[in-house]
């Protein structure tokens, strides 16, 4: 499978251009190389293709801001995202950038099939939303979940149409057809014609008159269904994933919505999550940070043994290169740091504080004087 190339660079913008710039650069593509104006040019078709597809993340806040930060691995992952869009998607979706009659342009209908086709509406169902909780372990090694979800289905009686079953949909006697109606009025100005979507219809250009008794004529219902979802390894709480045409269907054999995941990172009770390192807080006791010795420390995939060197002071962090978790965009893993701090005992037996006693008087229990401004420094720095 070809590489997908930088969004910025099909649209032929810089990564600072504008909301409007982006529109102009992306309307100027369309019609360079609409279907209508290549007709049977593959090789413009799939320009046109990349072009929409550019489109609908740059010129989305939320999705171009996952794109800046993580690339095509931020926006599709495992589960869906912005490709695969087909010409139904992408007439239904930007449109309205013509003015509503993209086809015109070239004079054939939205869908370039040529001109007296005709300007029906397909129509778009919404997108669904869902939040997926996920731990340390799942965002660790990527998961499948299966969600029940609650959605607009094709009717199954009248196989999405809406038309009792026996008979079918007849051309709008309105609008011939066409989805449109043009009117004309008359001003002081003289003469103004106007194109609206037909009223009788609705843009779609067809009209039921036996409808279906279980969908109402609608052509969907109301049903459960489990979809599987497939999420990459890296993600990060707040980020959304999308899987293209899983959410409600469209009246009439229009095309499906979206299905929106909102990732939900549940809190871990002993890791602490920084991007893609962990940090995790280890308390030691006296004997320990003086003599060093091994101990055993939490991970995502298990407990480590790790040797503490003798003399190790509070605040100092170790680190286990690779035990963190991995970056979304494949390119990487992070680290676990071991956050180091000494427990000082509060309560102490009388023979332990006789022995406590006994070392105070040491000379290595004292600090030295490039001990204290060794400590004043680092002390500094976290004000820094």
């Amino acid at each position: 499978m070809a590489e997908k190339r930088d969004y910025y660079e099909v649209l032929g913008v810089q990564k600072n251009a504008t909301e409007d710039e982006i529109k102009k650069a992306y309307r100027k593509l369309a019609i360079k190389y609409h279907p209508d104006k290549n007709p049977g040019d593959k090789d413009a078709e799939e320009k046109f293709k990349e072009a929409a597809e550019a489109y609908s993340v740059l010129s989305d806040a939320q999705k171009r801001r996952m794109y800046d930060q993580y690339g095509h691995a931020g926006l599709s992952g495992s589960a869906g995202g912005a490709g695969g869009m087909n010409m139904e998607d992408i007439f239904s979706q930007f449109g309205d950038l013509f003015g509503g009659h993209f086809g015109d342009f070239f004079g054939g209908d939205i869908f370039g099939r040529g001109g007296g086709g005709g300007g029906q509406r397909v129509r778009r169902g919404s997108d669904l939303r869902v939040k997926v909780k996920m731990s340390l372990s799942d965002i660790a090694h990527g998961v499948e979940k299966k969600i029940k979800v609650k959605k607009l289905v094709p009717c199954q009686h009248c196989n999405g149409t809406g038309a009792k079953a026996g008979s079918a949909s007849e051309t709008c006697p309105t609008c011939h057809g066409q989805g449109r109606v043009t009117r004309v009025q008359r001003t002081i100005l003289g003469n103004m014609q106007t194109v609206t979507n037909c009223p009788d219809c609705h843009g779609e250009g067809r009209i039921i008159k036996d409808k279906c008794p279980h969908c109402q004529g609608e052509g969907v219902v109301r049903d459960d269904e489990i979809i599987t979802i497939n999420i990459p390894a890296g993600v990060m709480d707040g980020m959304q994933l999308s899987m293209r045409g899983k959410g409600n269907a469209a009246p009439h054999g229009g095309v499906n919505g979206d299905l929106l995941i909102l990732i939900e990172e549940e809190p871990d009770n002993v890791l602490m999550r920084d991007e893609s390192d962990l940090i995790y807080n280890l308390l030691l006791s006296v004997p320990t940070a003086t003599l060093g010795g091994q101990v055993e420390v939490p991970t995502v995939d298990g407990r480590v043994k790790v040797t503490i060197p003798a003399g190790t002071q509070p605040g100092k962090v170790l680190r286990l290169r690779g035990k963190g978790l991995p970056q979304l965009d494949g390119y990487g893993t992070g680290d676990l740091l071991i956050n180091i701090s000494v427990y000082i005992p509060e309560h102490l037996n009388k023979d332990e504080k006789k022995m406590m006693e006994t070392l105070a008087d040491a000379p290595g229990m004292e600090p030295s004087t490039q001990d204290s401004n060794r400590f004043i420094e680092h002390f500094k720095n976290l004000f820094r």
